[in-house]
């Protein structure tokens, strides 16, 4: 029974390994393909906008989650339910705004920067980027308008990485007349 179990974690670890380390071919290839990290950045945002897109269908499915009746409970969900389900990591949430419409996702391991070092000439690079869209996409697709950056970062010598994550307002579902 143990080398039963034992298969499973060695798996998981690694599909970890080779989704990071597949995670940063592609940011190298950007890196080629585009003349600065600002741009890079851009797309890497667009491309994780696009799987959040998709990725939400998924989540809704598999989680049984119902609908969030505030930021408050969307922030728990995200943090308790998806980044674990999907990263395997548990982020805290936290550095609430006083109107309650901002907050902060702290990430004390990031696994997309698993065998990363940035090199000197990308310190404008937001290496996981991808994150911020996968976000943005995934909450627009469920009504809600944000912004999502990136505050601190580990692969820039920071203890933590932060995700700082502010309601812009709800998006309304524009039906045809007559249909609800």
């Amino acid at each position: 029974m143990s080398r039963q179990a034992n298969r499973g974690t060695e798996s998981k670890k690694m599909n970890s390994e080779l989704f990071t380390l597949t995670y940063g071919a592609l940011v190298t290839q950007l890196c080629k393909d585009y003349e600065n990290d600002e741009d890079v950045n851009k797309q890497l945002d667009k491309m994780g906008y696009n799987i959040g897109v998709r990725l939400i269908e998924d989540f809704l499915a598999r989680s049984n989650v119902g609908r969030c009746h505030d930021f408050r409970e969307t922030a728990d969900v995200i943090a308790k339910v998806a980044f674990k389900m999907y990263l395997g990591i548990t982020p805290s949430v936290t550095n609430w705004s006083a109107a309650g419409d901002e907050f902060s996702l702290i990430l004390e391991n990031n696994p997309l920067v698993d065998f990363v070092e940035l090199p000197d000439n990308h310190s404008g690079l937001i290496y996981s980027n991808l994150l911020c869209g996968v976000l943005r996409g995934a909450l627009e697709m469920v009504q809600m308008a944000i912004d999502v950056k990136f505050v601190q970062d580990t692969l820039k010598g920071d203890n933590v990485t932060e995700i700082r994550l502010k309601f812009i307002k709800r998006i309304e579902e524009n039906l045809p007349a007559g249909e609800e």
